[in-house]
């Protein structure tokens, strides 16, 4: 393995933890619906626990509602059961065969949970970012020890991956912040 492959790596795997920070941002309530908050609720189909996604169609009726369209109509009572029992906070209402699932309007003490939520994983993807930088300057140092590199390549190595570091702390920050916008903004 070369500086440049160490380089390579450490930005994929960065590229990796914001990805995961954006995914988990997306399941943070904010007073706004977002079909995206149901994706974590699992349905019983025929024996097997599958995501809500895979059985209905969920989109958006407005800003503040999401609507819920089963694909059969026997998974009607199951998937607002699963809804309901999420730890969401929702209350779906069935209207036939279309589950409506309102947002309800958001406490202020319940925007500074969410604001806190976001905050944490946020510093939960800095800390990984974090310790991916360890990694990789360990590895720079051992391809030095064992002669593969000499301490200028480690130096011009460990000052880009501090580079690569900030830029990655910096998109979190920006991340964080937009989140903590939308949760503020209703």
């Amino acid at each position: 393995m070369t500086i440049a492959d160490i380089k390579k790596n450490l930005d994929a795997k960065m590229d990796q933890s914001i990805n995961a920070l954006k995914n988990n941002l997306s399941k943070v309530r904010t007073g706004r619906a977002n079909p995206q908050l149901l994706d974590a609720i699992h349905v019983e189909y025929y024996g097997s626990m599958v995501p809500l996604s895979q059985v209905a169609n969920v989109s958006l009726i407005d800003a503040r509602t999401i609507s819920v369209q089963p694909w059969e109509k026997n998974m009607g009572a199951k998937i607002e059961k699963a809804i309901r029992e999420s730890e969401l906070g929702l209350n779906p209402a069935s209207m036939g065969d279309l589950i409506r699932v309102p947002m309800p309007p958001m406490s202020e003490e319940r925007r500074k949970e969410m604001t806190k939520l976001a905050r944490n994983e946020g510093e939960s993807a800095k800390v990984a970012v974090r310790n991916l930088r360890r990694d990789a300057n360990e590895a720079v140092k051992k391809l030095v020890k064992d002669k593969l590199a000499s301490e200028d390549e480690q130096k011009r190595a460990e000052a880009d991956i501090q580079k690569v570091t900030d830029k990655h702390i910096a998109e979190i920050d920006s991340l964080v912040a937009a989140k903590e916008q939308d949760i503020l903004a209703i």
